[in-house]
């Protein structure tokens, strides 16, 4: 067993450094397995040698930032603790400003800090990932600011239309009814960023649109922002065909997971293609995120990592 003391200047950044209701501190307690109390100005921490080191970092980097920033958010403590426990650096990445009043989106790991500086500093991001690792959450969070910034005059969110191992042909209603399950991830994460009236409003303007991939032959998108997601379902002519779209002023961002292809047997993925196809060339950059970068239930990084081990044996 191991102790060691951290010193906090006043009770406001103590408060601030443990959170409401001990929140940010009870994170870092569960995740490092340490007993943390307080008692004058000075924060104790005990328990294994290699976890109380661990945490003394954590709280450290979350002190220097809070002194820098005024307040800590339950996303900071993640992010640090992300990158304590992965050997990161500890990311500056700016909020995501959407158009919700007060509400920022913040990446909560070092993968999806590199993910959303990749999108601020390319025209073209090519981003694959297990799921939860929030590459379509984070890729509509950045256009969303981007529209309301007026950096771009238009959000294009695009998907293609393949199921995961079931036909759904002979379900009932027109074409838009049926397409609608494909394209209801992308709106799940735009209401987030976006108020209804909003949303419906710009739809109606143009200024937002969501459609299959198939819709995509033959246009020119001049200064939007267009994000094809479940990308690793597309074809290489399909792929070709899509990043051929891209006008003057505009941004893509193309995310998948390259190991959840539905693609028919010896098919090759476009996504996987254009990884190994587009590497090198200036303007166009990959980000790869892992299981580390997981920001669903916990289980979700279990089970990922589960079957990954398991493709491993097979092979």
């Amino acid at each position: 067993m191991s102790e060691t003391t951290i010193s906090v200047v006043s009770s406001k950044s103590l408060l601030t450094l443990f959170g409401a209701r001990d929140q940010h501190v009870r994170k870092i307690r569960d995740a490092l397995g340490v007993n943390i109390t307080v008692q004058d100005g000075l924060v104790q921490i005990d328990g294994p040698a290699e976890a109380v080191a661990s945490a003394t970092e954590v709280l450290e980097r979350l002190q220097a930032y809070a002194n820098r920033h005024g307040s800590l958010a339950s996303e900071d403590v993640s992010l640090v603790l992300s990158a304590v426990l992965n050997g990161h650096s500890p990311s500056e990445t700016p909020p995501i400003e959407v158009f919700k009043p007060g509400r920022q989106i913040r990446p909560k790991s070092p993968g999806q800090a590199r993910f959303v500086d990749a999108i601020r500093q390319n025209d073209i991001v090519l981003c694959y990932g297990p799921a939860g690792t929030g590459k379509t959450y984070l890729a509509v969070a950045m256009a969303a600011s981007a529209l309301k910034r007026e950096s771009v005059r238009k959000i294009v969110l695009v998907r293609p239309a393949v199921e995961a191992g079931e036909s759904l042909g002979y379900l009932p209603g027109d074409l838009q009814a049926k397409i609608n399950p494909y394209l209801r991830p992308l709106m799940d994460a735009l209401h987030e960023m976006i108020d209804h009236d909003l949303i419906k409003r710009y739809t109606e303007e143009d200024l937002i649109e969501v459609i299959p991939l198939a819709y995509m032959r033959g246009r020119t998108l001049n200064e939007a922002f267009i994000i094809l997601d479940e990308a690793q379902n597309t074809t290489v002519s399909q792929m070709k065909m899509f990043l051929t779209r891209m006008g003057t002023g505009s941004k893509i961002v193309v995310s998948g997971d390259i190991t959840q292809i539905d693609l028919p047997p010896h098919t090759r993925s476009g996504l996987v293609d254009a990884l190994a196809r587009l590497r090198g060339i200036k303007g166009i950059v990959a980000v790869s995120l892992s299981s580390a970068d997981i920001v669903r239930h916990p289980l979700v990084q279990r089970i990922v990592d589960a079957y990954d081990e398991r493709s491993k044996k097979r092979r």
